[in-house]
């Protein structure tokens, strides 16, 4: 027993760090975003289409993953998948025009967004064992990793290196430090008599309220994300460097919330966590519709932040719970809150393009008070086999 719960907490540190390797992908290639429009000739809106090919390629991509599980194995899928994702960093920069980076970037979000679905899954199977919370701390970090990567992407970039040699360089470091603590994660094996899952299927029934739970926790956090910045410019007429440390704020207070968060739901409980961050975040929201400074507006993101930082480690988590299958759960919840990121930038453009900004902002506060109303549906259910 002494010697299972030893395995038990070396899991969980490990798969710490795979979800840390995994957003150090994503910073990497994000602070390298403008060298690829630049080698690939394409204009902002090419730029936009291609953008959007990532979370394609995930939302087609997740469902699969629970499959890719079953027969491989937890640990043996996810050092498998978690390379593919880290390899798949080197093709943007490598693209020469607009469709093939199209195509580079369905390849860099599928292979995302299966690593993406298995973590989450060993994630809840190591935190049912411990019985006690991890997953806001694993997605914390998730931000962790993101901004690692995100740093030494901005080195690079200043230091005039080709993103080209960057992410070659990057994706074999973290392919050898993901293959090293995927070593050490908790391998799940699907029982004798346990019928494997389609090999596509859509999110099951159980998923959908738990996901539309998370669909408006990421609608806020990509609305914050990309447009918080925009918003002091054009509303409040702040300058480029205090409009850029709203962005910046945010991202940083999401990141604090997730580590510490825990703690918090340990003691409350899901349910409760998220009813609070709810009104934590509908409160930021109302701030930054009524601010009249830009110090004002940035408090009022950073709450936002703390609001949302938790609910989409809690929905997978409940989601997991929720049917026969934790990764085809987990997978349906993640293609809804992915889908929910696709969508929030483009829909608070609209929005402002019809009326302004701050109506646009109008419509995040509604979703986060749907937090605090929805937030029953991630009440724990019984236990199932992951």
């Amino acid at each position: 027993m002494a010697e299972d719960t030893t395995l038990v907490k070396r899991s969980r540190y490990a798969v710490a760090a795979v979800f840390c390797v995994h957003g150090s992908v994503t910073g990497s290639f994000a602070t390298r975003v403008p060298w690829i429009q630049e080698h690939t000739g394409a204009s902002p809106g090419q730029l936009g289409l291609a953008l959007a090919f990532p979370a394609l390629g995930a939302a087609l991509m997740m469902p699969l993953a629970a499959r890719v599980s079953h027969r491989l194995g937890s640990r043996t899928a996810l050092r498998s998948l978690l390379a593919l994702w880290t390899l798949a960093l080197i093709l943007p920069s490598f693209a020469p025009n607009l469709w093939t980076l199209c195509a580079a970037l369905l390849v860099y979000g599928g292979t995302s967004g299966m690593a993406d679905v298995v973590m989450n899954a060993i994630g809840v199977e190591v935190e049912h064992r411990l019985h006690k919370s991890i997953m806001s701390g694993l997605h914390g970090m998730w931000s962790v990793g993101a901004l690692l990567g995100a740093a030494v992407g901005t080195v690079a970039a200043h230091a005039g290196l080709s993103a080209q040699i960057h992410h070659l360089v990057a994706a074999v470091v973290l392919t050898v430090v993901g293959a090293v603590v995927c070593q050490f994660v908790l391998n799940i094996h699907p029982e004798d008599d346990e019928e494997p899952p389609a090999r596509f299927a859509l999110p099951p029934k159980s998923a959908l309220l738990i996901g539309a739970v998370g669909f408006c926790a990421v609608f806020a956090e990509g609305a914050s994300l990309d447009w918080s910045a925009v918003y002091l410019r054009d509303i409040l007429d702040s300058s480029a460097g205090v409009a850029a440390g709203a962005t910046t704020g945010f991202a940083l207070t999401m990141a604090i919330a997730r580590l510490t968060g825990d703690a918090v739901v340990d003691r409350f409980g899901a349910v409760r966590t998220v009813r609070w961050s709810g009104v934590v975040a509908t409160a930021g929201g109302v701030l930054v519709v009524v601010a009249p400074t830009a110090v004002v507006a940035m408090v009022g993101f950073g709450l936002i932040g703390v609001g949302i930082a938790v609910v989409v480690p809690l929905a997978f988590a409940a989601a997991a719970r929720s049917g026969t299958n934790a990764s085809q759960a987990i997978a349906g919840v993640a293609t809804i809150t992915y889908a929910s990121g696709l969508v929030a930038p483009s829909i608070i453009g609209g929005i402002a393009q019809a009326s302004n900004l701050t109506v646009s902002f109008v419509v995040v506060t509604v979703l986060a008070a749907a937090l605090a109303v929805f937030a029953p549906v991630l009440r724990t259910r019984p236990r199932v086999r992951a």
